[in-house]
């Protein structure tokens, strides 16, 4: 787990100054937390006057195996989580991570989702507010094949997404959260 220091909203067609965003993003056992299925990595990034401004990263051991089939989609395997901190050390730091902000997500309701689940384990409220860049550029690219993260990157920033790592929580953040201070530029 690290918290690296490094160093609104597009619905009004600019990032507010001096609100905290944080762009978020999980992994996980499956696709959905009523089937038992947990948050297994979390990556985020805050945003404050337009500049990414903190980092939060975790992968997390739920406790539960990762489906081979899971396991191709972001690459994270049951012997990656061995010896990792629990849900029960991360949730925590993480909910103090979001103290206060606008929760940004690509597909926002599958993340909030599987938050939410993992706040109610440990009876903690998530009631923060939460946008969806995956709304927002179905709206503001209808031409785009799809909006899957990666096809909304290549659009925006070019051949620099060639080196990008998919699928796994913090470069997924720190993608949406390219991708939405380029949204709310316009």
């Amino acid at each position: 787990m690290n918290k690296d220091i490094m160093g609104g909203s597009p619905l009004s067609n600019s990032i507010e100054a001096m609100h905290r965003y944080v762009v978020f993003d999980v992994e996980t056992t499956g696709l959905s937390p009523g089937n038992g299925d947990r948050v297994i990595e979390i990556g985020a990034v805050a945003i404050e006057d337009k500049s990414i401004v903190e980092e939060f990263h975790s992968l997390i051991d739920a406790g539960r195996p990762i489906p081979k089939t899971v396991q191709k989609i972001h690459g994270i395997t049951n012997e990656m989580l061995a010896g990792k901190p629990r849900s029960e050390q991360v949730i925590p730091l993480f909910h103090e991570f979001i103290a206060g902000a606008t929760l940004i997500g690509h597909n926002a309701k599958f993340d909030v989702s599987f938050l939410k689940h993992e706040f109610e384990r440990l009876k903690l409220n998530l009631t923060n507010r939460h946008l969806c860049t995956l709304k927002m550029s179905r709206k503001r690219y209808p031409h785009l094949p799809n909006h899957k993260l990666k096809t909304v990157g290549r659009y925006l920033f070019g051949e620099s997404m060639r080196e990008m790592k998919m699928h796994r929580a913090l470069a997924d953040a720190r993608l949406a959260a390219m991708i939405w201070l380029e949204m709310g530029k316009i």
